[in-house]
């Protein structure tokens, strides 16, 4: 597979950190382009993946999410075909699938869903094709809508990176470009989100494609999920965090990710009898939440507790990095962990287990899982310079726990998606 040898930096050093993006694997992705294409790509974008630094399922929920764009993404390019079809190939999957132009045309016209079996990893970009060619709105572009495209990237599967809205921002990009169609920063993310409802069978929030798209270098992104509002929020330049993978698998589409969802709807309607102006959890806060314990479910309770919880501390750990209080915002990441375990239940032992040795380790700031949950990855807050001892110590205790090995990676808040070439 492209890029397996650059997923995992197991010598603790930021992978390419003088440049946005892996220039290497950049310049052995167009390789493979011409090799397979025959032409050079007309049109190349890069989107990175993201982490979720702390406000954990707030973003369905109208509230508040601090995250960050990080070191590693994916790539996508594309060139003009002869012939009236779209080839789609992954190189990570070394897998392509082809799609006749006609069929793509009448499936944006008609609204009805084809989604792909045998290749579900196309789905993703199929659903973000699908979207362009409907805003097209019957409008043949002057490039003609069959095209060859080629994507990869350096981002590991499983750890919480959201690889999907990595391919889902910069095949809308580099497509949007392809075809001459100007789009807003929100208006790509809300495509991305789209893909995901419709061909793919995720009720994602719009958090991992805004992320994706308005990163900073030494920034943090703090969005607000009912306006879209979006600002960036600095991060001392010397701050990284530690990815730790568990290599417990999941997946959102087979996880409880939607039952959650759905109870924190559930609580929300519970409130909309109970106080003025109530749509979603974001209108609720903690004093009320107390009052009417009793009156709730105590699943929907729970969830919900989590949830407004977590806007809470995002606007706290917001103040204290302004006020350079970078131990009071850690303190803030242990707390949502252990919302996660006992009010959202998306947590699971390995990832506490990390959580635990990253807390009785002084060097360490914060830890919390990232992400979805239901295993993956914990993040953990640190010095860039404590980096080797803290992750030597956290493989240490893991493996001394299981047996087995916790794979870890830096990452480095990095700036947003980016038109390589059009």
């Amino acid at each position: 597979q492209i890029g397996k040898k650059r997923r995992i930096d197991t010598t603790f050093k930021m992978a390419h950190e003088s440049t946005q993006y892996n220039q290497e694997l950049l310049k052995e992705l167009e390789n493979k382009f011409k090799s397979r294409f025959g032409d050079d790509a007309s049109v190349i974008s890069y989107a990175p993946g993201r982490v979720e630094v702390l406000g954990n399922h707030t973003d369905y929920n109208e509230g508040f999410v601090l995250s960050a764009a990080i070191n590693t993404g994916t790539f996508f390019l594309i060139s003009a075909s002869k012939e009236e079809k779209v080839v789609l190939r992954s190189e990570n999957k070394n897998d392509e699938i082809t799609f006749d132009t006609a069929e793509l045309l009448e499936e944006a016209k008609s609204g009805q869903v084809k989604a792909s079996k045998d290749h579900d990893w196309s789905n993703y970009v199929k659903g973000v094709l699908i979207e362009i060619l409907k805003l097209l709105n019957g409008n043949r572009p002057q490039s003609g809508v069959g095209f060859n495209a080629l994507f990869a990237g350096d981002l590991q599967l499983g750890l919480g990176l959201s690889s999907s809205a990595a391919l889902e921002v910069s095949s809308t990009m580099a497509i949007a470009s392809f075809y001459g169609l100007k789009l807003e920063e929100k208006q790509m993310a809300k495509i991305g989100q789209k893909s995901e409802h419709t061909y793919v069978g995720v009720k994602c929030g719009l958090l991992d494609q805004i992320s994706s798209i308005y990163g900073k270098k030494a920034n943090l992104v703090k969005t607000d999920f009912r306006t879209l509002e979006v600002e960036n929020v600095p991060l001392h330049p010397d701050i990284c965090f530690l990815i730790c993978n568990t290599k417990v698998s999941h997946s959102l589409v087979t996880s409880e990710y939607n039952e959650r969802r759905e109870s924190c709807e559930a609580a929300a309607s519970f409130f909309k009898g109970k106080k003025e102006n109530v749509t979603h959890l974001r209108d609720v806060n903690s004093e009320e939440l107390a009052q009417h314990k009793k009156d709730m479910k105590e699943k929907h309770h729970m969830r919900a507790a989590h949830v407004i919880g977590e806007n809470e501390r995002v606007l706290a750990g917001k103040q204290f990095l302004k006020d350079g209080n970078l131990s009071k915002f850690g303190e803030l990441m242990f707390d949502s962990h252990n919302s996660s375990i006992h009010s959202f239940e998306n947590s699971c032992k390995e990832l506490d287990q990390i959580v635990s040795i990253a807390k009785s380790t002084p060097e360490v700031l914060g830890a919390r899982l990232s992400g979805g949950g239901f295993g993956g990855a914990a993040l953990v807050l640190i010095h860039m310079k404590d980096k080797d001892t803290v992750a030597k110590k956290l493989e240490e205790s893991y493996q001394k726990a299981f047996g087995t090995s916790v794979e870890i990676a830096v990452i480095v808040p990095s700036d947003g998606a980016t038109l390589i070439k059009s």
